[in-house]
């Protein structure tokens, strides 16, 4: 597989669920890009309003508007000033008509004309409807535009899954274990180890999310959190790539 570094990156689209998806997942990626005075945008399906396990005490309306300027505060650490909302309910993505998400994403590659789009795989990184959705829209969606740019899919690899599988488990991240993303290194179109100052970085931005990461940090310790998503992964769709 044929790699792609930074600089062959002059703009970059991200297509997310919730707010935090992107800071896991990209935010290396972003910031590399933006380093290299790139253009970076990112979009994001709903204000994760549901992401709690305590909803008395951070009711869907007030965890909203949290997340939202968690989410605003986190692209400002990397110099992303381009962001949209697309306006869906957290959890609720299976019910929004496809085309109606097509369209949405059609008219944010067709806005932003990027080099690389990245977004979740058809398995949605943990197996989330919400995530599955979004992957199925950007996938269509880049379908429909002629494929003029590259098509990511954030992913793992064999060795990252033998580290973490066990801390995922503990942690209930997957939904469903069957789909967790895994890609041999040599099929990756880009794998981006975070030097310290780039991690030092991704972990400020983790950490502006702190209505979803604290508590983890708490509960792993600094080292292991930042060490956990050092790295991120991507591996291309192909051109007979549709949204299943």
């Amino acid at each position: 597989m044929e790699t792609t570094t930074i600089t062959d990156i002059d703009s970059l689209l991200g297509v997310w669920a919730h707010p935090d998806d992107e800071a896991y997942l990209s935010s290396a990626l972003m910031a590399s890009v933006r380093r290299a005075s790139g253009r970076v945008a990112v979009a994001t399906a709903t204000r994760g309003e549901h992401g709690t396990p305590d909803p008395d005490t951070w009711p869907p309306e007030k965890l909203a508007g949290i997340r939202a300027q968690e989410l605003l505060e986190s692209l400002g650490l990397i110099g992303v000033d381009d962001h949209q909302w697309l306006g869906h309910a957290d959890g609720s993505l299976t019910d929004v008509p496809f085309e109606a998400g097509v369209a949405q994403v059609v008219a944010l590659i067709e806005r932003t004309r990027p080099a690389v789009i990245v977004t979740f795989g058809p398995d949605g990184m943990t197996g989330h409807p919400d995530h599955q959705t979004v992957s199925a829209w950007v996938t269509e969606a880049w379908r429909r535009t002629g494929r003029s740019g590259a098509l990511w899919y954030a992913t793992t690899t064999p060795e990252f899954q033998a580290e973490w599988e066990d801390l995922h488990r503990q942690l209930g991240i997957l939904i469903d274990e069957e789909v967790a993303p895994v890609t041999q290194a040599s099929e990756l179109a880009l794998e981006l180890h975070c030097d310290e100052g780039l991690l030092d970085l991704k972990y400020q931005v983790l950490r502006a999310h702190a209505s979803q990461t604290a508590v983890l940090e708490e509960m792993l310790g600094t080292e292991l959190f930042r060490r956990w998503w050092a790295t991120e992964f991507f591996v291309a769709a192909t051109p007979g790539t549709d949204a299943g």
